[in-house]
């Protein structure tokens, strides 16, 4: 249901199927293919991880370096738009992808906006900030995608932030087991309207607390078809993957 708000579309009675990074699993993480890789494969959304070059610019790349995922070497944060759209962000994953670039959020926008959901995760660096939220804001409003995103991060004090200039927008809490007691201390102060626990979280009485509260449940990140099948039964909203199509395929016995 691509054309449905993102409201319409987590209230539906459907379990919605999210390409983690893309379809992870067959492309390079966090590229134009590997978004499009998961449309093709029939995901109703796309997660991103967002973070912002030196000269201001909101680009798609999941570590704080570049190392990893391309050709070059340093730290993103560091790196001009220029810089960063030189690297190769597809050979390391394979031949057939070589000459894939990091892409703006803007280029993910005006290719999928209209045909994908979008999770728009947050990465909590220290080059994040005001001005990074007002960037993220403006490129929201720019390209009408205030009803067709979430906006995610483990950082409860950035969606907190991000909530005052992104009324329209569906805030969602990242978090795992982990995580010390202190770090929810800032959710007492922001109004949200999703979580996204990691899926080994969820059982029957995590969803009956989230209904209780009136939370979307968006879980991370699930590749077994029984898992995801048995999430879609819970209630699961959405279920983030790397593989759509095989989550897909297993919803379908839902």
């Amino acid at each position: 249901m691509p054309q449905a708000s993102i409201i319409e579309a987590l209230s539906s009675d459907e379990t919605l199927v999210f390409g983690h990074r893309g379809a992870l699993a067959q492309a390079p993480m966090n590229t134009l293919a590997a978004f499009d890789c998961a449309r093709q494969q029939g995901a109703d959304g796309i997660e991103l991880d967002l973070q912002l070059s030196r000269d201001g610019h909101l680009v798609v790349i999941h570590d704080y370096t570049v190392d990893a995922t391309t050709d070059g070497h340093g730290d993103v944060a560091e790196m001009s738009l220029a810089e960063l759209k030189r690297l190769d962000a597809g050979a390391w994953f394979s031949a057939a992808f070589a000459g894939e670039r990091i892409p703006t959020l803007d280029e993910v926008f005006d290719a999928f906006g209209d045909k994908l959901l979008i999770n728009v995760e947050i990465k909590s660096s220290p080059a994040w900030g005001y001005r990074a939220d007002k960037l993220l804001a403006e490129c929201v409003r720019r390209h009408g995608m205030s009803e067709r995103v979430i906006v995610s991060s483990f950082d409860p004090v950035i969606l907190r932030n991000l909530r005052q200039m992104m009324p329209a927008a569906i805030m969602g809490f990242l978090y795992q087991p982990d995580m010390p007691a202190a770090h929810y201390l800032p959710l007492k102060r922001l109004w949200h309207q999703a979580r996204h626990p990691r899926q080994d979280m969820v059982d029957q009485g995590y969803m009956n607390w989230a209904r209780a509260q009136r939370y979307f449940v968006n879980v991370w990140t699930v590749n077994d078809g029984e898992r995801a099948l048995e999430l879609g039964r819970l209630g699961v909203n959405t279920i983030i993957t790397d593989e759509p199509a095989t989550i897909i395929r297993a919803l379908e016995k839902c």
